[in-house]
């Protein structure tokens, strides 16, 4: 299958892809990109991780063809916006600068189809510990960066027993009570500078959990990430917003049997390749 035979959308909302990171999946990006195009493209943040590159210099070729294919999205006419966060900070002192015809700013408003108007935001603005206790920050990086390598070691193990693909990382976000209430609070605080502004719903990213959900009176949407879950947001032409998921990949490359996916958008030739 040929690349502008690709699933066609109004706009995509991507974000945290981490590139620069050993964590980035960017071959399953590479993936989705390939089977997904957009007239507008929105890079909701932390697409290059600056503060591991700083840490340790880490950009393998998949991660450079990233950066390649959206250029040449940008070259096929799609118009491409990067929302900086906070692992790519640095951006925000290029806000209003085009890179490749990439533009770059802190936050924007997006129109649907419809109608409704939605702040696009990375998310980090309204994160406590990112704002007041930035070596408290770094030092969640560091122990999500450990669970990951746990990830590594516990799947490997259970593919020896022949078990499934488990995130042991996932896992323990969701099930640590902090946390728990630490993604409630955000999605709160978010929704309410949508209100603030008038907005009729929120998309970031930052908390690498996606969601369509609806927070009094307010559609808030996380884009989720490219290290753990590899989910995008989708507006349709008549401007439904859709969650997806691009993990089929996941269980397969690491050595596990292959699972039947719902959510795998993929034509069955391409499937079959």
């Amino acid at each position: 299958m040929v690349e502008n035979e690709a699933r066609k959308f109004r706009t995509l909302f991507l974000s945290d892809v981490h590139l620069g990171s050993k964590g980035a999946k960017a071959s399953f990006l590479l993936d989705f990109l390939k089977y997904h195009d957009a007239d507008t493209i929105y890079l909701v943040g932390d697409i290059v991780d600056g503060w591991r590159l700083r840490r340790n210099w880490h950009w393998p070729q998949e991660h450079n063809d990233i950066v390649q294919k959206l250029l040449r999205k940008s070259r096929k006419g799609a118009r491409i916006l990067y929302i900086a966060g906070n692992h790519d900070e640095f951006l925000r002192d290029f806000q209003g600068t085009h890179f490749g015809g990439i533009e770059v700013m802190d936050r924007t408003m997006h129109e649907t189809a419809d109608g409704r108007k939605f702040l696009v935001i990375h998310g980090d603005q309204f994160d406590v510990v990112v704002r007041n206790a930035r070596h408290i920050a770094y030092l969640g990086d560091w122990a999500y960066d450990a669970a990951l390598a746990i990830n590594t070691v516990m799947n490997k193990v259970r593919r020896m027993l022949g078990l499934r693909y488990w995130s042991f990382s996932a896992w323990a976000k969701f099930r640590v009570k902090k946390a728990v209430n630490f993604i409630g609070s955000f999605q709160t605080v978010v929704s309410d500078e949508a209100r603030r502004i008038g907005a009729d719903g929120v998309i970031c990213g930052h908390i690498h959990h996606a969601t369509i959900e609806q927070i009094d009176g307010i559609e808030y949407i996380n884009t989720g990430d490219w290290v753990e879950s590899c989910t995008a947001i989708v507006e349709h032409h008549d401007g439904r917003m859709e969650l997806l998921s691009w993990t089929h990949l996941i269980g397969e490359q690491a050595g596990f049997a292959p699972v039947v996916r719902l959510d795998d958008k993929r034509p069955k030739a391409a499937n079959a390749a």
